[in-house]
C-alpha cells in the first residue's frame, strides 16, 4: 500500500529512531495470560528513550473503562515533559485490583536502569482485558531491553507491541523549521477493537523538532481528530487507547511557541504520519482484505461530512458488500440515509473507485444502471475508495476502514487461547 504525502515532507526510514536522539529496543520478556502459551520469537516488551527530557503530549480513549497505564501516563505527564516510553503487550494491565501498583513498577524497573525519574516515563499496556499483569517476567527482562537500545532499534520495539497485527506499522517524515531540517516519526499497533474516539491503538510519537509542550498537545489533538477518530474495524472502542508524541528539541530550531508557518509545518508533518499510520491501521483490521476509504465533499459543513463517511465505513453490510466484490449500492445509500444531519438525500451521487477505475453507482439519491462486470473489477482491487458528493456546500471529510470477512469470527472467537 502506497504512502500518502500531503505538501512540503520527504518519507524517510526509521520509525521512531528517525528523529535525532532516540533509541528503542524490543524483547520476548515472556509475558502470557491464562491458557496461553508465549508465541515463539514474538518480543512481548519495548521500550523507547530520548538522550534529552522532551516536551510531551498524550491523547487517551474515551472508554469510561481505563486501562491502569493510562492513569499513570497521565500523571506523568501532567508537567508536560517525559523521556522514554515502557509498552508491553499480551496483557492489556486493565480492570485489575493491582493494575497502578504494575504500571508504576513498569516506570520503575525502567528509571533504575537507565537512571531516569519514573515520572518521566510513559506506561502503556495492550492485550487480553482482565488478566492480571505478572509483573515477574517485565522485571527479568528489563536489563536486556535497556542493554539493546539503539538507534536502529525501532523494528524489534514495533515487533514488541503487536498482538493480532500481521504487519509492523510505522512511518517517518523529513520536513523543515525555520530552514532546519527536522525528523518526525511513529509506530503503531492496531488491528481489532478499532472505531473512532479513539481507535484502539497505541501510537507513539518521536521528533527531534523544537516544540512546547502547549503547541505539541493542540497539534495531536487536531490531528487525532482527522486521522486515527476517522478509522473503524469493527465498532468497539478498547480500553488501553493512548497516542502519545515526545519532542526532543535535538534538531536545533527556534522552538514552536505559537500559531504561524513553523506550527502549520509541523502539524502537517504529523498529520502525514499519522494519517499513514491510520490507513496501515485499517488495511490490517482484523481479517481483512481490503482498505476502505470513503470521501465525502459538498455536505453542509464538515461535521455533516464526517458523520457520514463514519457511518458508510462502520456499516457492517457495506462491509461485507466490500468483502463478497458485489457493487450493492443501496446499502452505500441506506448507510447514507441514518447518518445523523440535515442534508437532501436525493441530492447525493456515489461513485466507487480503484486502480482498475472509476464506476458511478448513484445519482441524486437513486441507484443507476452500471457495468457488473466492471464494478467487480474495480472491487478486486486491495484500495476501495467510495466517493459521495452531497450537493450541498463546502463540508468535507474522509473515513478509513475495512471488509469484514470470515477470518474476523475466527480470530475473535477464540482471542484468549
Amino acid at each position: 500500500m502506497e504512502l500518502k504525502k500531503i505538501g512540503s515532507v520527504k518519507f524517510i526510514n526509521g520509525g521512531v529512531c528517525a528523529a535525532k536522539g532516540f533509541r528503542a529496543n524490543g524483547v520476548q520478556c515472556g509475558l502470557t495470560h491464562e491458557g496461553a502459551i508465549p508465541t515463539k520469537g514474538k518480543n512481548d516488551l519495548a521500550l523507547i528513550v530520548s538522550d534529552t527530557m522532551c516536551s510531551a503530549a498524550a491523547v487517551y480513549t474515551t472508554n469510561k473503562v481505563k486501562g491502569a497505564p493510562i492513569l499513570v501516563t497521565k500523571d506523568h505527564i501532567a508537567d508536560g515533559r517525559a523521556q522514554a516510553v515502557i509498552v508491553n503487550s499480551v496483557n492489556a494491565n486493565t480492570c485489575n485490583p493491582d493494575g497502578v501498583e504494575k504500571a508504576e513498577k513498569m516506570c520503575r524497573l525502567v528509571a533504575e536502569e537507565l537512571g531516569l525519574d519514573e515520572k518521566d516515563i510513559i506506561v502503556a499496556s495492550t492485550g487480553v482485558i482482565g488478566q492480571v499483569l505478572p509483573i515477574e517476567p517485565i522485571a527479568a527482562g528489563m536489563k536486556g531491553l535497556a542493554e539493546g537500545l539503539a538507534y536502529d532499534g525501532a523494528p524489534r520495539a514495533v515487533q514488541a507491541i503487536m498482538t493480532t497485527d500481521t504487519m509492523p506499522k510505522e512511518v517517518a517524515v523529513e520536513f523543515e523549521l525555520g530552514g532546519v531540517t527536522c525528523r518526525l516519526g511513529g509506530m503503531l499497533k492496531g488491528s481489532g477493537m478499532i472505531h473512532p474516539n479513539m481507535a484502539t491503538t497505541l501510537t507513539f510519537l518521536t521528533t527531534d523538532a523544537a516544540v512546547s509542550p502547549e503547541m505539541l498537545q493542540q497539534a495531536l489533538g487536531r490531528v487525532v481528530k482527522v486521522t486515527l477518530n476517522r478509522v473503524s474495524v469493527d465498532g468497539d472502542t478498547s480500553t488501553n487507547d493512548m497516542v502519545c508524541v515526545m519532542a526532543s528539541g535535538a534538531a536545533g530550531n527556534t522552538e514552536v511557541k505559537n500559531d504561524g508557518p513553523d506550527y502549520e509545518a509541523f502539524e502537517n508533518a504529523l498529520y502525514n504520519v499519522m494519517l499513514n499510520l491510520a490507513r496501515m491501521m485499517a488495511r490490517d483490521g482484523e481479517g481483512a482484505t481490503k482498505l476502505i476509504e470513503c470521501a465525502v465533499s459538498g455536505a453542509p459543513d464538515e461535521k455533516t461530512a464526517e458523520t457520514v463517511a463514519k457511518s458508510v465505513i462502520t456499516s457492517s453490510l457495506f462491509k461485507t458488500m466490500i468483502f463478497g466484490e458485489d457493487a450493492n449500492a443501496g446499502r452505500i445509500y441506506c448507510a447514507v440515509g441514518y447518518a445523523e444531519g440535515d442534508f437532501d438525500i436525493n441530492k447525493v451521487d456515489i461513485d466507487m473507485v480503484s486502480s482498475a477505475g472509476t464506476i458511478a453507482v448513484g445519482r441524486q439519491g437513486c441507484l443507476v444502471e452500471f457495468d457488473e462486470e466492471k464494478a467487480k473489477k474495480i472491487l478486486s482491487e486491495e484500495v476501495i475508495q467510495v466517493i459521495i458528493t452531497m450537493g450541498e456546500g463546502a463540508g468535507s471529510a474522509v473515513a478509513w476502514g475495512c471488509d469484514l470477512t470470515y477470518d474476523y469470527v475466527k480470530i475473535n472467537g477464540d482471542y484468549r487461547s
